[in-house]
């Protein structure tokens, strides 16, 4: 059994198997790089009831088991050759596997140099563990099961837990190459950090639960009629992203920077915070979001309030107002605080929503102006008096200020409007969360002629997400056509439509993107919105 040549045997049989299984990973290793290489959210996904990556990976270990028994005894007649046999068809189940396993993910999954390496990683480990499965098989058929005629034909059946363990191997993988990103992530973000205190800008952070990437493009348009400034790209909000963002530009010929601070966890604002080192800062709100990992809502009201500490002493801290902010109080770290809303110092006043746009008053101090967007929604009436706050704390004139606003686009995927057919179509699928969705719906509902939504619910919600789904379903009662993709978190939305008498037969389940898009294509005619709720589909679903 153990000779050189049944040695050499199972070690290029699991090779090949390695090699094989190894085209399983790409959906899973997308998964994780959504995940931030984080394990646990990794395992959270996976382990979600209903998820199909999991059903599938147990349906692939099934098939192959079942055929390497059914084709092994059924070749038995041909001795040795009958266990070659019983392997012939796993490339056929791969392959099935991976065509049946694409998704789009909420961002496109990228080949990093660090999602390279744990991929290598996970084939060499995928290797170690098929060509012991071999070796275990052979044994167990030469040995407590010599006396089974059939034994030495299916000796390759052990083969079939690969699939099973896959997502462990993966989570391995990640785990052996932590050390090497790590290290050199450090040092990026050290030279970022070295860059950034030695620039002559200010900087200014920008956090929330809601209405980040906004602010930030809002402050930007402002502040540019007097300043010259450089905002961190898209969603450029951790650590590397902002170091990414600033290693690249001369931050000499600017004089703002404008960082945008994301947070799953505790401890991740005042991280971001030792980065940039802002003058100011801005908190947009608060609302239930991420306790998948956050936990709970108080958690994230004080990973939020971390920006408060990190910010420079006697800079100006604008708050967005609503009963989750109340509490914080950024005067205790030395900030002058503004707050932002009907009662604050400075908002967004006698908001008027259309479907051509948004008209308000916007007070900054006894200051007041009459303004008109094409953004849609109230939530972006008072993003806009949220930059606009600062930069009146800033020294800025009512007409500069007015100037930057008439000079505001839409925000790509943040409530994103446009017309194709004849159909108006609302592009809000960026991570929708609890307030986002209920403003965006609210924007449906202002357009004539039958109204559509495309949903996979709300995620990252933790114990939330049941409630809140359901409350979403809810919501969704009364439009003309309900379209829920995936097959987890639809389930409460589903059950929130029905109680609150939503029409089951206005409301369709399907299992992507692109079945929406094709039963959207069959029912929509002129004059007709669609709202896309949220990102379609993500790792989630």
């Amino acid at each position: 059994m153990f000779t050189l040549p049944a040695v050499l045997e199972y070690l290029i049989v699991g090779a090949a198997a390695a090699l094989l299984y190894g085209l399983c990973a790409f959906g899973m290793l997308g998964a994780l790089q959504q995940a931030g290489y984080g394990s646990g959210r990794f395992f959270a996904w996976f382990n979600r009831k209903g998820n199909m990556a999991r059903s599938r990976l147990v349906l692939l270990a099934f098939l192959i088991a079942l055929s390497a028994a059914v084709l092994g005894v059924c070749f038995s007649f041909l001795g040795d050759a009958a266990g070659y046999i019983a392997l012939l068809p796993v490339p056929l189940f791969v392959g099935i596997y991976c065509l049946a396993d694409r998704r789009a993910l909420k961002v496109p999954f990228t080949g990093t140099r660090r999602a390279c390496r744990i991929y290598v990683i996970h084939v060499l480990l995928l290797f170690i563990l098929s060509a012991g499965l071999c070796i275990a098989g052979a044994a167990l058929a030469y040995y407590p099961l010599a006396q089974h005629p059939l034994a030495e034909h299916v000796r390759y059946i052990l083969l079939a837990l690969v699939p099973l363990l896959h997502p462990f191997v993966l989570a391995a993988a990640n785990a052996l190459e932590k050390p090497f990103s790590s290290a050199a992530n450090k040092k990026y973000i050290a030279r970022a950090r070295e860059k950034l205190a030695g620039a002559p800008c200010v900087k200014v952070g920008i956090t929330g639960s809601f209405g980040k990437t906004s602010v930030k493009n809002f402050l930007a348009a402002i502040l540019s009629e007097r300043w010259r400034v450089f905002a961190t790209p898209a969603s450029y909000n951790t650590p590397l992203g902002i170091a990414k963002a600033a290693e690249k530009e001369d931050l000499s010929q600017y004089d703002f920077f404008l960082a945008e601070m994301g947070a799953r966890h505790r401890g991740d604002v005042a991280e971001l915070c030792a980065l940039v080192q802002p003058d100011h800062c801005i908190l947009t709100g608060v609302c239930p979001q991420h306790l998948e990992t956050f936990g709970s809502l108080e958690a994230v009201v004080a990973a939020k309030g971390e920006i408060f500490a990190g910010t420079k002493k006697g800079g100006f801290a604008v708050v967005g107002q609503d009963e989750n902010t109340a509490a914080l109080d950024p005067e205790k770290q030395g900030l002058v605080c503004v707050r932002v809303g009907e009662h604050g110092e400075c908002g967004a006043l006698n908001i008027k929503c259309g479907a051509s746009g948004t008209d308000f008053t916007l007070a900054l101090g006894i200051v007041q102006a009459e303004v008109h967007t094409k953004l849609l929604g109230a939530h972006n009436a008072r993003n806009i008096a949220l930059a606009a706050a600062l930069a009146y704390k800033l020294g800025m004139s009512k007409e500069e200020i007015l100037a930057g606003i008439g000079k505001i686009d839409y925000v790509p995927h943040r409530l994103q409007p446009y017309v194709s057919n004849g159909v108006t179509i609302l592009d809000d699928a960026y991570n929708a969360n609890v307030v986002g969705a209920e403003a965006a719906l609210g924007v449906l509902r202002l357009f004539e002629g039958r109204k559509f939504v495309v949903t996979p619910g709300l995620v990252e919600l933790g114990v939330l997400e049941e409630k809140e789904n359901f409350a979403l379903g809810e919501k969704l009662a009364g439009l003309d056509r309900v379209i829920l993709v995936g097959a987890t978190l639809v389930l409460a939305v589903k059950r929130g439509y029905l109680s609150a008498g939503g029409e089951e037969e206005k409301l369709t389940v399907v299992p992507s993107l692109k079945a929406a898009e094709e039963l959207l294509s069959r029912e929509l005619s002129e004059g007709d919105a669609v709202l896309f709720l949220n990102d379609l589909p993500d790792i989630y679903n």
